[in-house]
């Protein structure tokens, strides 16, 4: 079926990672677009005509997860190599890291007020900190697998995770504890996250399924099984009436929520997809996947204003907020089987050639001084720390009594550069000199900073420290509560063995 003027359309299409689309994430202005990827690298889109795109490297291994911070001046980025980094997305492309788990980080997520970033990782461990200062607060243990995806709900109050365990938990924030867990599925969840209004949660399914659940009556609304593979990603319009799911069936599907059925098919990508997401406003979407390609749609179904929903819900941010119009209906298990009638599109019969608009790509070197030698650091082991920081401190008197940066932080100023084979001949040159004068006065800033750096450092090893010290509490814990079971069964194993003798 031909696509009407009203259904969605593809607008644009990005080309510059080298392999397969994990996350996509919108600016908060709607202007920009974060990608991240299995070739280890971020990359920042700009919608401009003609705009230049910027490729961050900084990361070991494979980038899972990107998002925005709410006011758009940070982009957390979560990875295999164990850590995370916050970034400045501009054209510097600056940033910090820090080690965030034991094992690979499977997603970030901002708080709504962007004070908190809940961290998800194959250690089976939620983590959340504070942006402010950069500061592990607490982790949340309950999953016995892989998390595979935590986000904070609307409001605040609440985060959602999901597990290789098979489980969706519920976690309050103020009590640290898990409220509630589904674990209907025959497979597990590899993506979930809150409805707007912050009264339901989304779930997409290795079982080819995705699921609405109520978590204020604990039931599940509706069950759609309209994917022919597994569901990687979805994500809700902000007016909360749609959701659009990815699929490794290699088909993104539009629900209308309200009406409880399946409205359209799109069939852009040549391979699984792996991530989608809405924009803040709810007129575009994009989508990545295994083809290593950003395809970015125009929405064009919300011709309803739906500024009015959308401050509904950000009023409705409470978790005992009575039922409305607006929830979901039926309020019953209800299956779908895609066999209503849909729109199907299909952007690969009508545009001849998407790669003209691909722009051109800078790659930016992540430079962070203070978070490299606060790595550095943490890399010794810990009776060595004290030799270290008389090291620093002589670094610092070194830079206060001759104005000039360390050989290595030198070889770090060089290293943030333009790839001119990746622009267009005619701004090679004028880039290139541009791109001089901000290596020169990065090197400049660099120099002012050394001393700044030394003490933010010694703050990061020190608050590191703690969280070693936490961490090691908490399993001297576990170890304390294992004997004492292993006593228990031991005992209880004994007291059989004797009743069994006196028996025989």
């Amino acid at each position: 079926m031909a696509s009407a003027p009203e259904d969605p359309v593809l607008e644009r299409y990005f080309k510059g990672h080298k392999a397969a689309i994990t996350s996509v994430d919108f600016s908060p202005d709607s202007k920009q677009l974060a990608t991240a990827s299995w070739d280890t690298f971020l990359m920042l889109w700009n919608f401009k005509p003609q705009a230049r795109a910027f490729r961050y490297v900084g990361h070991k291994d494979v980038v899972t997860s990107v998002q925005f911070s709410p006011l758009g001046n940070l982009l957390a980025s979560a990875s295999r190599d164990r850590t995370i980094r916050l970034w400045i997305p501009d054209k510097k492309g600056k940033s910090s890291e820090f080690k965030a788990h034991t094992a690979p980080v499977r997603s970030v997520d901002f708080s709504a007020d962007g004070q908190y970033l809940a961290t998800a990782s194959e250690d089976k461990s939620i983590k959340v900190w504070n942006m402010y200062r950069q500061r592990f607060l607490y982790s949340l243990y309950r999953h016995t697998h892989w998390v595979r995806c935590a986000k904070f709900s609307p409001d605040g109050r609440l985060i959602v995770s999901c597990s290789e365990d098979k489980t969706i938990k519920i976690w309050d924030t103020s009590n640290k504890q898990c409220i509630n867990n589904f674990s209907d599925f025959v497979g597990f969840a590899n993506f979930v996250d809150f409805n707007p209004n912050g009264t339901c949660i989304a779930s997409a399914g290795s079982d080819h399924t995705v699921k609405i659940w109520d978590i204020r009556v604990n039931k599940l609304l509706q069950h759609y099984q309209v994917h022919s593979g597994g569901v990687n990603c979805v994500s809700f319009h902000p007016s909360g009436n749609y959701l659009i799911t990815a699929s490794s069936d290699g088909t993104l599907k539009i629900l209308d929520l309200l009406e409880g059925r399946l409205i359209y098919t799109l069939q852009g990508h040549t391979g699984p997809v792996f991530a989608v997401s809405f924009s803040k406003g709810g007129e575009l979407f994009t989508s990545g996947g295994a083809d290593a390609q950003v395809l970015l749609w125009r929405t064009n179904f919300n011709e309803l204003n739906c500024k009015d929903l959308i401050k509904k819900n950000l009023k409705r941010l409470h978790f005992d907020s009575p039922p409305h119009l607006l929830d979901f209906y039926p309020r019953t298990p209800h299956p779908h089987d895609g066999k209503v009638e849909t729109v199907e599109i299909n952007p690969k019969l009508e545009v001849i050639d998407m790669q003209t608009s691909n722009p051109p790509v800078v790659d930016v070197l992540s430079f962070d001084s203070t978070m490299e030698i606060h790595m550095k650091m943490l890399r010794i082991q810990e009776y060595d720390v004290c030799n270290m920081l008389s090291n620093v401190h002589k670094m610092d008197s070194m830079t206060e009594t001759t104005g000039r940066t360390p050989p290595d932080k030198a070889e770090e100023v060089s290293g943030y550069f333009l790839n001119p084979s990746l622009v267009s001949a005619e701004c090679s040159s004028a880039t290139l000199k541009k791109r001089t004068e901000d290596i020169n006065d990065l090197a400049y800033e660099s120099q002012r900073s050394i001393p700044l750096a030394v003490t933010d450092a010694l703050e990061h090893i020190m608050e590191q420290l703690n969280v070693l010290t936490q961490t090691v509490s908490i399993l001297e814990q576990r170890l304390t509560l294992t004997e004492d079971k292993l006593k228990d069964c031991l005992e209880n194993q004994q007291k059989l063995f004797s009743a069994a003798q006196q028996r025989s």
